[in-house]
């Protein structure tokens, strides 16, 4: 059964910083492209970063130079850091692959950005 568990989220003021990490279990992790996605309230969810099973990356255009994805193959695990937080940054934010499957989703980890 495939799991992924994200954490690190809280309020921060914006310009403030946050490193998410999301630990996935029941998957050979290693040969998965993953992503990062968040929905803010009323809102789709979108894709905010990618990384391929050798470590190259894409981020989406709002998020680019602000955020950095990463992973760690021996501990299963995929992180995000986020640096010069906006108010508009505010949603849950969730892991899957790069490419999502449904039942891959977990419950996200809210990030609120807000003086």
């Amino acid at each position: 059964q495939v799991q992924l568990v994200e954490s690190g989220g809280g309020l921060v003021q914006p310009g403030g910083s946050l490193r998410l990490s999301c630990a996935a279990s029941g998957i050979i992790f290693s040969i998965y492209a993953m992503g990062w996605y968040r929905q803010a309230p009323g809102k789709q969810r979108e894709s905010v970063a990618a990384i391929t099973s050798g470590g190259s990356t894409n981020y989406a255009d709002s998020v680019k130079g602000r955020f950095t994805i990463s992973r760690d193959n021996a501990k299963n695990t995929v992180y995000l850091q986020m640096n010069s937080l906006k108010p508009e940054d505010t949603a849950v934010y969730y892991c899957n692959r790069a490419i999502p499957i449904y039942d891959w989703w977990g419950q996200g980890t809210q990030v609120t950005v807000s003086s």
